[in-house]
């Protein structure tokens, strides 16, 4: 079987090196954190109930400052596993933080939508 170069692999035309993907993703986790703790809040004032159970606790108890402790907890336990990771794999670790924190924003826009 033979080919007739039909096929050529698809190429971005930014060079993109794992550690500018790291710093990028990166730079989602703390818009997709400011979003969704912005947006939680908002929810929250609106009447809307938290659902995750650990939040909720750390809402109720502390408030903004719980919240955020949730979140530099998380991020932490990222930053303390990236050097565990060869540096073409470390973008997985702040993709793995902002894919769901996106997906909460998301999830709270629409919550919010329906409220007001």
């Amino acid at each position: 079987m033979s080919s007739d170069g039909a096929y050529t692999r698809l190429r971005v035309p930014v060079s993109v090196t794992p550690a500018r993907l790291e710093h990028l993703c990166w730079a989602l986790v703390v818009v997709s954190l400011v979003g969704d703790v912005v947006t939680t809040f908002v929810g929250l004032h609106l009447g809307l109930a938290e659902s995750n159970p650990i939040a909720l606790r750390a809402i109720e108890g502390y408030g903004l400052l719980g919240m955020l402790a949730l979140k530099g907890f998380a991020v932490g336990v990222g930053l303390l596993c990236r050097p565990l990771l060869p540096e073409e794999y470390r973008p997985i670790i702040p993709a793995g933080l902002a894919i769901p924190w996106l997906g909460a924003v998301c999830i709270n826009l629409y919550m919010i939508s329906l409220v007001i």
